[in-house]
């Protein structure tokens, strides 16, 4: 068996972009009146807790996922263009 070239955290990554790209179709709530809080119908305030849970995955990618190599190649690479 090939071994994977991705380190886990990628693969984590990946698979709760594919969890939270499924949950955004919050169709179970498309008929619900309910409302959070007294005033907020709870729809929106699951794409609020949403767009949290977003935020978290950008800030996780950028922590545990971001690509080394791209890190290291800007750092070798002048202002022009140049390689150092």
């Amino acid at each position: 068996m090939r071994k994977s070239s991705y380190p886990l955290g990628q693969k984590v990554i990946v698979v709760l972009f594919f969890v939270l790209f499924l949950i955004h179709q919050d169709f179970w709530w498309w008929d619900d009146a309910t409302l959070v809080f007294g005033f907020l119908p709870v729809g929106l305030a699951f794409h609020a807790l949403f767009s949290i849970a977003c935020a978290l995955l950008g800030w996780a990618a950028i922590k545990f996922a971001w690509p080394k190599k791209l890190e290291i190649f800007a750092e070798e690479t002048n202002e022009g263009g140049e390689k150092r």
